[in-house]
């Protein structure tokens, strides 16, 4: 305060100023004494300068504060969204278009992640920010915060016991996204249960498996993921021909039915590297396997399998390859 405002001050009777102000006034409360001589202007404006203000600043603040935050979080899920495009992944897919395969189900998925990403950064942000907010508030009122925050604190504790599974389930939810495991449309192994993505939050996922059975799995009893449907797939056939036949003619014509099937139009779009016959994979006294494989699109392997197996099947009938006998049966590597 400098010396004049002190001196206008101290030509106030000590009564008006004790009527008027605190022990402690503030230079509001001094300046309207000193130009009005109202008692109750200054009270009014030393109430006005006290908790309301406080509470003003601290409700503006926390608005933009968390304007400012809502936008930090809405970019960097516009990174997200948009990290396919660039930097380091976006030099790998150009080095390997193979494996580092742009497709637009990858990009609804990454969109939908992102957009979920934002949605929990944005209330988490915003609950902190007015939840501090709020507790200031209270305290510029005056009120005894000790014991609210005490019975605060032993509500949460009660409540995290109680809610151990639910907690357990969203914080599996958000890793999920974060990493992205899996999204809505791939087709997972989650362990009891596998089939098509039609749901996920934070606390569940939901799939429908080939039955056509919905299954609600909380993210927290998956203790590990099985995803066909990720980046790059591939079609793996186990041939069976009959062991006394010409398997070097055998490898050749599954070859070259699995070429022929890689070019045919219907599989061209779902089809990325050649195919490649590794060779003999089982041989025994009924019947001898041929492995052909193929890498395929997402999601894309089976309805490519279920081509390549006419495709090759027409080829040994027209190879007049020996099959072998109708009661032997051969697993492969799974269907859908």
């Amino acid at each position: 305060m400098s010396t004049s405002a002190a001196f206008l001050f101290d030509e106030v009777t000590p009564g008006r100023r004790a009527e008027a102000c605190s022990e402690q006034p503030g230079n509001a409360c001094r300046f309207v004494i000193e130009k009005t001589d109202s008692v109750g202007l200054a009270k009014a404006a030393d109430w006005l300068t006290g908790a309301p203000l406080k509470i003003l600043l601290v409700l503006a603040g926390a608005w933009v504060l968390n304007r400012l935050v809502r936008r930090a979080v809405r970019r960097f899920a516009a990174r997200i969204e948009g990290s396919s495009e660039s930097g380091r992944i976006k030099r790998w897919r150009d080095k390997t278009p193979s494996v580092f395969l742009q497709t637009g189900e990858v990009n609804l998925r990454s969109a939908a992640r992102a957009q979920t990403l934002a949605a929990v950064l944005r209330s988490i942000c915003s609950g902190v920010i007015w939840g501090f907010a709020t507790i200031y508030v209270l305290g510029a009122l005056g009120l005894d915060l000790g014991p609210l925050l005490a019975g605060a604190g032993v509500a949460g504790v009660a409540l995290g016991f109680g809610a151990q599974s639910l907690v357990k389930d969203f914080l599996s939810g958000i890793f999920m996204l974060i990493e992205d495991q899996y999204g809505v449309g791939d087709v997972v192994d989650i362990g009891e249960a596998s089939g098509t993505v039609e749901l996920v939050t934070l606390r569940v996922t939901r799939l429908r498996d080939q039955n056509g059975t919905v299954w609600h799995v909380p993210n927290g009893q998956i203790l590990r993921v099985g995803n066909k449907s990720q980046q790059w797939a591939r079609a793996v056939l186990d041939i069976a021909v009959a062991p006394t036949a010409d398997l070097e003619r055998a490898a050749l014509v599954i070859g070259q039915a699995a070429e022929a099937t890689w070019e045919r139009d219907d599989a061209k779009a779902d089809v990325l590297d050649q195919p490649e016959v590794l060779g003999l994979e089982y041989l025994g006294p009924d019947a001898a396997t041929i492995r052909v494989q193929g890498k395929t699109r997402p999601g894309a392997q089976w309805r490519v399998s279920r081509l390549l197996r006419v495709q090759i099947a027409e080829a040994l009938a027209a190879a007049d390859i020996e099959l072998p006998p109708s009661n032997f049966i051969r697993q492969g590597t799974g269907g859908r």
